[in-house]
């Protein structure tokens, strides 16, 4: 650590801000030593492995790792709560909102449920087993744009069926049931209008489907699209047909598979 202020540099090429205060792992720090009000400062290198504005949590990954850090070095005296609030600062400027949405999973680890921001109440939720096809479309969606097209106004049959579908997840993850999972994963309010954004959505969705995957959506603010499945072979098989429908629009692509991480951020010596 140094002393008074935030030095930002960045490993892999990726033109991040050095400003701490526009940065979304510098600003969680600014703020943690605005509290603390003591002499420390911290200097972070950022080696972020994924795309900003790609719509699987980069900003997120980068304000809740800074954090987590920055707590193990202060002898872990924030409790996993503080630290999320802490990490909002971040995702405050990659979005404009401070938000829970990405920072709490990225900490807590798991599936969580944020009840509640102002004041923050996040819940953890048991799941089964799960495995995650992601595919990455190699554009740029950038989340402060992606909020900017959404309604103001949500028409009051679509909410109540957005909120059935919210409590049916909920309800699926707690009682393993991957059926209620599938039936339960439908967008009606911010997918259809985000899906414009993404090139072939429609076409990985539905092919994905019809490979096994129980379902999916898109990621955070896109282009990133992730599809459930109930077992690794089925997500292989999602996988092939995520490759086949963007070699066939001719759109450069990562696709990744994987499960999900109960552990949340982990710190590595």
């Amino acid at each position: 650590m140094i002393q008074k202020q935030v030095i930002i540099k960045s490993a892999d090429g990726y033109q991040l801000p050095s400003d701490p205060a526009l940065n979304t792992a510098g600003a969680p720090l600014l703020e943690i030593m605005q509290q603390l009000n003591n002499d420390i400062g911290f200097e972070v290198l950022i080696k972020k492995n994924i795309k900003p504005g790609s719509g699987v949590g980069s900003s997120a990954a980068s304000a809740a790792g800074a954090v987590v850090a920055a707590n193990h070095l202060l002898g872990n005296i924030f409790s996993k709560e503080e630290m999320v609030s802490f990490a909002m600062f971040g995702e405050k400027v990659s979005s404009g909102v401070k938000h829970a949405d990405n920072v709490a999973p990225c900490i807590y680890g798991g599936i969580t449920l944020i009840r509640s921001i102002f004041p923050l109440d996040i819940v953890s939720i048991p799941a089964p087993p799960l495995f995650i096809t992601v595919v990455h479309p190699q554009i740029e969606v950038k989340t402060s744009d992606a909020r900017q097209i959404l309604k103001k106004q949500v028409l009051l049959k679509d909410a109540i069926k957005q909120w059935g579908n919210i409590a049916g997840l909920v309800a699926g993850f707690i009682k393993n049931d991957y059926d209620l999972i599938g039936r339960s994963l439908e967008d009606v309010i911010i997918e259809p209008i985000r899906s414009i954004l993404i090139p072939g959505f429609d076409e990985v969705k539905r092919k994905s489907k019809e490979a096994g995957a129980l379902g999916g959506g898109i990621s955070g603010s896109g282009p990133s699209v992730f599809m459930l499945s109930k077992d690794e072979t089925t997500a292989l098989s999602v996988k092939k047909e995520m490759h086949d429908v963007y070699n066939n629009i001719g759109l450069e692509h990562h696709v990744y598979v994987t499960k999900i991480n109960n552990e949340g951020v982990r710190i590595k010596t």
